[in-house]
């Protein structure tokens, strides 16, 4: 996939934030600096999502790469699987997100909140009453209202970016398991 609008200057110092945070600039923060004012708040909100504590991270992050794999949001399921790593999760786990029906290593916690996510993201959302009720009852209120959000706040960057063309970067590659790939049968774009 190309990018489909080409990719903004960044302020010096931001670039070199970035590049100290995740090794270079992702793209998708050059391609929407074309509005600074919504890469901008976009970064500060991401920032906020991500210092939500009442969900588990790793709960949080199989969420993300759920989404990113449905989507076909290859530079999300590359970051998160990077990141995944770099908070130090389970990367046994971490590596199996895009096949998770057909991986027997996640919990059935885990596995419900990868089907919540999906459920949440399918057009239109297909999140059922027994669904939303189990997981509200093993994470309570708290959890799953950051868990609802954090969810609808991936969707909003995983289509951001794939409409937009932004690829994959090769973040995870710094990774010592390679990231499984989603099966052709899902039915769902595949993650360039």
């Amino acid at each position: 996939m190309a990018l489909r609008i080409h990719k903004a200057e960044l302020p010096a110092q931001l670039k070199e934030d970035m590049i100290k945070q995740l090794g270079a600039v992702p793209e998708n923060v050059e391609v929407v600096w074309h509005s600074p004012q919504v890469a901008q708040d976009n970064l500060e909100f991401g920032a906020k999502v991500g210092a939500w504590d009442a969900a588990d991270e790793s709960l949080k992050s199989f969420a993300h790469m759920a989404v990113a794999a449905q989507v076909g949001c290859g530079w999300c399921l590359d970051v998160g699987y990077f990141q995944a790593r770099n908070a130090e999760l389970d990367l046994t786990k971490a590596s199996q997100v895009p096949r998770w029906r057909e991986s027997e290593v996640f919990t059935p916690l885990e596995r419900d909140v990868m089907e919540y996510a999906e459920a949440m993201t399918a057009t239109p959302p297909t999140v059922t009453d027994a669904l939303y009720a189990s997981l509200l009852e093993r994470l309570g209120p708290a959890a799953m209202v950051e868990l609802t959000a954090f969810v609808a706040f991936i969707n909003l960057a995983t289509r951001t970016n794939v409409a937009s063309g932004v690829s994959s970067q090769g973040f995870s590659s710094a990774c010592e398991i390679p990231l499984a790939t989603r099966p052709e049968s899902s039915g769902v774009a595949s993650a360039s």
